[in-house]
């Protein structure tokens, strides 16, 4: 797997702002001491992913590594672990991961859910802070600024005009925007990561739509919230990407005079076809979705893995999704959730015929491959993170890894405490009536 260094846009950074302490089973006290040395002199910081303990003031932070302990790597007298000299990857600890600047962001790309009227003030207000108290340079896309209830607004004219606007397909901005604000449900987010094929600038999603499972921040306190992303030293959650490379098999008929002679004064075209080759590549933050389309029949797409057949998908399709995806379609069809910080992909069946075949988590640096099987009776469609949508036909085939490219997510409080918090908030996991106790008189009868 391909690395890329750890830079979120022009002036993004992931900073370990404490030391990372790895607790090993065999050597945890002499890890604990050297960890605790390493913070000796360090001055406290006040950032987005404190959150006070019960009864105090004193902030906490997570001193654990979310890894888990480092593996024993002996095994019994004799056996060890074969060292590799080429390790090609460090992944640091995900408690760790803090953002910070390495020159103060000046510009920022604002994404607004189109045709809700609903968000027009929050946008207006959004907008007036940043361009008229921060003094930053905004980008908005053309389509927002559209809006009649926009366009009619004069008190708004002065600061539209500061803004710098750009239209998706045509404008590459990859390079000009140092953070992201979105302002509406989890598709402003994942539009968000569809605008950058490469390194993506820290996002701070404000929760204004509907579900909401991937923005956590209110809007009721937006300056302050705001102000603190900008002075950095925020906790940040990557969210793992997927590198889909979709090549496409183009044949064209090939006219040939056979034997130099014409049938009825017209040319004899022959059967050959010339067949030519078209790769188009995408970076995807929930998942790539491979259904049978508008046909009745099951579809039907053989699976690779690392270039061996694992399985052959007869159903309604497959998914094949990130950690962050678990929570979408995935779990919809019975797959398991997956918090973002696991590195893993997620193989899921749509209404597969059989009923052993069940979800499946793959390591994350494994190359996927889906071909429609040559047996097919149709073909196959496919969309990614529910756009792009397009048909897969005989000779097509769709490769799918882990990109070298997450998004940047930035936290209310941290990693763990946000995911559980959306989980309970948005998809109301394991609300339950709770069961009654016995009561007294119940208790001495057993």
């Amino acid at each position: 797997m391909e690395l890329e260094p750890e830079a979120f846009g022009p002036a993004g950074d992931d900073t370990n702002s404490e030391s990372t302490c790895y607790q090993c089973s065999t050597c945890r006290a002499d890890e604990e001491r050297s960890c605790a040395n390493s913070m000796r002199g360090r001055t406290k910081t006040r950032s987005l992913s404190a959150s006070p303990a019960m009864g105090s003031t004193k902030e906490f932070r997570r001193t654990r590594s979310l890894h888990g302990p480092c593996p024993v790597t002996t095994f019994g007298p004799k056996a060890c672990m074969l060292q590799n000299p080429k390790t090609i990857m460090h992944i640091q600890d995900p408690a760790s991961q803090r953002l910070t600047w390495n020159k103060p962001p000046k510009s920022v790309l604002v994404i607004k859910k189109i045709r809700d009227a609903s968000l027009l003030q929050p946008f207006k207000d959004l907008c007036i802070y940043l361009t008229e108290v921060n003094n930053m340079i905004v980008y908005v896309e053309k389509k927002v600024l559209e809006d009649p209830a926009i366009v009619n607004d004069d008190s708004f004219g002065p600061v539209k005009k500061k803004f710098c606007t750009f239209s998706e397909d045509y404008d590459d901005i990859s390079n000009q925007i140092d953070f992201i604000i979105c302002l509406g449900g989890d598709g402003t987010l994942l539009y968000a990561s569809s605008l950058f094929p490469g390194s993506v600038p820290p996002v701070m999603a404000f929760h204004l739509g509907s579900l909401g499972f991937l923005t956590p921040f209110n809007f009721e306190n937006f300056q302050s919230q705001v102000t603190q992303v900008i002075e950095g030293n925020a906790a940040l959650v990557l969210r793992s990407r997927l590198k889909v490379k979709v090549v496409k098999e183009h044949r064209e008929k090939k006219a040939v005079i056979q034997n130099g002679i014409e049938e009825n004064g017209m040319l004899s075209p022959s059967l050959e076809k010339e067949v030519f080759k078209q790769a188009i590549q995408y970076q995807v933050l929930n998942e790539v979705v491979v259904d049978r389309g508008p046909s009745s029949y099951l579809s039907n797409v053989d699976v690779f893995l690392d270039g061996h057949l694992i399985t052959t998908v007869q159903g309604d399709g497959v998914i094949v999704s990130t950690p962050t995806g678990s929570t979408a379609y995935a779990a919809a069809a019975g797959a398991s959730m997956i918090h973002p910080n696991v590195p893993a992909i997620m193989i899921t069946p749509i209404c597969p015929h059989s009923l052993s075949f069940r979800p499946i988590v793959v390591p994350a640096g494994v190359e996927l491959k889906i071909m429609l099987s040559p047996d097919a009776r149709n073909t196959a469609w496919v969309s990614f993170d529910g756009r792009k949508r397009q048909e897969i036909c005989y000779g097509d085939s769709i490769s799918i890894t882990t990109s070298c490219y997450p998004l940047p997510s930035i936290c209310f409080r941290d990693p763990v405490s946000d995911w559980f918090e959306s989980l309970a908030e948005c998809l109301h996991w394991n609300v339950r009536k709770k069961q009654n106790h016995f009561a007294v008189d119940e208790e001495e009868e057993f």
